[in-house]
């Protein structure tokens, strides 16, 4: 007989990383497991088959109570999303550019020593070759990159998908997980100095990818 063990143990993994994040009070939500090639939720004449909250009014309805989280990872592998805008905010850019900037956090933080400017936070990576930063809530972004289509923030009324989400194309995974900077946080224009610095360097600049491929989008 051929055990099918997968779909239970991506459940169970799923809520457990769930769980953690809330455990460190980030707002935690389920969204739309991955069926084939697309995304099916339970919601009646839902049109959307990517990535998307599981839930109507999602934002008000995002949690951090460990049996909620029990209740909605029961019975169904539910992606893994994180509200932004409450415990952190996320900047999202191309993975050449989060690969200098984090290069860049790591020099930093090892010039001017613990506690002197905070800088590494953790950094999770989608399959599409996104990279998300996240930072301390509440700051805008800096003039300089208002209207770069590279730069996304996400902040109040918006959600990204966490680790270990499986997306079409593989799974979202932590570059520099929580643990490695003890779930703290870094400065927001901290960072966003570095990325302006690192897309100054780079003479030919940066390709302008469509806004649409950032990973997630703002609640209608």
């Amino acid at each position: 007989m051929r055990w099918n063990i997968r779909p239970p143990f991506a459940r169970v993994t799923l809520r457990r990383s769930a769980l953690r994040y809330a455990d460190h009070r980030w707002e935690v939500m389920p969204g739309a497991w991955l069926d084939g090639g697309r995304f099916a939720c339970e919601r009646p004449g839902c049109p959307t088959t990517s990535c998307h909250p599981a839930l109507e009014g999602w934002e008000r309805r995002a949690s951090t109570d460990p049996s909620t989280m029990e209740k909605w990872w029961r019975q169904r592998p539910h992606a893994v999303l994180l509200a932004t805008g409450h415990a952190f905010d996320v900047l999202e850019v191309p993975n050449t550019l989060g690969g200098r900037v984090l290069a860049a956090a790591r020099m930093h933080a090892g010039v001017l020593g613990p506690g002197r400017l905070q800088v590494r936070g953790p950094v999770a990576a989608t399959p599409l070759g996104r990279w998300m930063f996240l930072v301390r809530p509440g700051d805008p972004l800096r003039p300089e990159l208002e209207n770069s289509l590279d730069v996304v923030r996400h902040g109040t009324g918006s959600w990204v998908p966490a680790p270990p989400t499986r997306l079409p194309e593989g799974a979202v995974r932590w570059v520099v997980p929580p643990e490695e900077v003890a779930w703290s946080l870094p400065d927001s224009y901290a960072v966003q100095r570095m990325i302006v610095d690192s897309v100054l360097a780079r003479p030919s600049g940066l390709p302008h990818l469509p806004r649409q491929l950032s990973t997630a989008r703002r609640a209608a």
